[in-house]
């Protein structure tokens, strides 16, 4: 059995992956300052630390108290809009976050490390679709942090040995198909989530930002990747780096929606209206951004299993409907 230390591992995305790591049945111990994550989203079993990863000192007992094989990294401040309001902010957190880890992880000899990256990275991109040979110019701050982390880690690799996977994530979108975990953040900003609160009465109308642009309706495409796939990446780049390699892989369906597509699909599957309404573009915002998947595919055989949008809002409506007021952290104890 193999044990993982997840930093953010009660968060929308880490926690699925801890769940993924469980039912392997592996062993997990999360890293959470509870900042955005909850303690509710934690299964049963795994080990959860409340600390801030800044506090280098608690980072360092966590990898030494325990004999760790790999590292999954997803806590980082990850808002592209506050990013450009506070960009020194989330350069300096998320670069030295990232970094003190990885330090910590070699000293604790700790040889795998996956970072939760982003296609941010790729800003206006030069070809559609995405593939890892694009050119990356990040027009955000929290896209620079990222880039910025993902090349201290090839200098780890290069000095350290430290063998990492950068996985770039596009749209992370759904919930688990058997209710266990969902998407409850606070603000809510990504499109799924906030039209289904828009159709359930469980938020504001929805603001749909630009209807000029280049695509067939007018409105922005994105691709969108379900969680439980996208957990499933982590999983198999964690044996991609048993072969001594680092990696950095787009991981996205390989199609996209436009944002009224979301909406019509999101009443289709609740069979309610999403209040909305026009507002204007917002700035660095990409007509299209659609990854390519093929290298992930070919080098760890990972096909997604919920690719069709419908299948992500049924999952994510279920989830939100099931927990209107999204996570009951009282349910969960206190840890350490």
């Amino acid at each position: 059995m193999a044990r993982f230390l997840v930093t953010g591992g009660a968060g929308y995305v880490g926690s699925h992956v801890v769940l993924a790591l469980k039912e392997r049945g592996d062993d997990v111990v999360v890293i959470d300052d509870l900042r955005q994550g909850h303690r509710a989203a934690i299964p049963e079993g795994v080990e959860l630390v409340v600390a801030d990863l800044a506090d280098r000192a608690r980072v360092a007992d966590v990898l030494a108290g325990w004999k760790f094989d790999g590292v999954l990294h997803f806590a980082a401040l990850s808002l592209v809009g506050e990013s450009m309001r506070e960009p020194l902010r989330y350069i300096t957190e998320n670069l030295s976050n990232t970094l003190g880890l990885a330090d910590a992880a070699i000293k604790a000899g700790c040889q795998r490390f996956v970072l939760s990256s982003t296609a941010a990275l790729f800003g206006f991109p030069e070809r559609l679709p995405i593939d890892e040979g694009c050119r990356l110019g990040p027009v955000s701050a929290y896209g620079e942090s990222k880039l910025m982390a993902e090349r201290g880690l090839e200098w780890a690799e290069r000095v350290h040995g430290l063998r990492s996977a950068s996985l770039r994530y596009f749209n992370a979108a759904g919930a688990d198909p058997q209710g266990r975990l969902g998407e409850d953040h606070n603000p809510e900003t990504h499109l799924i989530p906030l039209a289904i609160n828009a159709a359930l009465g469980l938020g504001p109308e929805l603001t749909l930002f630009g209807t000029d642009y280049d695509t067939p309706d007018g409105t922005c495409i994105r691709d969108y990747v379900h969680v439980t796939d996208l957990a499933d990446a982590h999983l198999r780049v964690l044996g991609v780096l048993e072969q001594g390699r680092s990696v950095r892989y787009n991981v996205g369906n390989g199609s996209g929606y436009s944002v009224r597509e979301v909406i019509d699909t999101v009443q289709r599957v609740t069979g309610r209206p999403v209040p909305y309404r026009t507002g204007p573009r917002r700035l660095g915002d990409p007509a299209v951004l659609v990854a390519s998947n093929t290298l992930l595919r070919e080098e760890t055989g990972w096909t997604p299993q919920y690719a069709a949008l419908e299948d992500i809002v049924r999952t994510a409506y279920a989830w939100r409907a099931a927990h209107p007021h999204g996570f009951d952290d009282s349910a969960r104890p206190v840890a350490a």
